[in-house]
């Protein structure tokens, strides 16, 4: 069975949440997964810019908070990589940032 480290969209339309998961290559995206790893938010939170004179939701301030969220479980990333499971393209570039790869 070849497992793959990838990610399943979850959430409703222009506002995805990405799960990386452990699932078997030949499932769907979204299919039931061996295992939940981590979730990438990848939207920059809301904040209100300071001089604007009403609240706008949609409206990002880069420079207080450029980052974007991730929660992974770092143990778990990294038995499955060593039981030769394979990321994709995708979750290997984010494991590299996060220097777990």
């Amino acid at each position: 069975m070849p497992i793959r480290l990838r990610f399943a969209l979850h959430g409703t339309r222009n506002n995805r949440i990405f799960h990386l998961v452990a699932i078997d290559a030949r499932h769907a995206r979204n299919a039931a997964p061996a295992e939940l790893l981590g979730i990438y938010d990848p939207r920059l939170p809301a904040t209100i810019h300071p001089d604007a004179t009403r609240r706008t939701p949609n409206t990002y301030n880069v420079k207080e908070n450029p980052a974007r969220t991730v929660r992974w479980s770092v143990d778990r990333i990294r038995y499955w990589l060593s039981v030769g499971a394979v990321p994709s393209k995708s979750v290997a570039r984010l494991l590299e940032a996060g220097g777990i790869l």
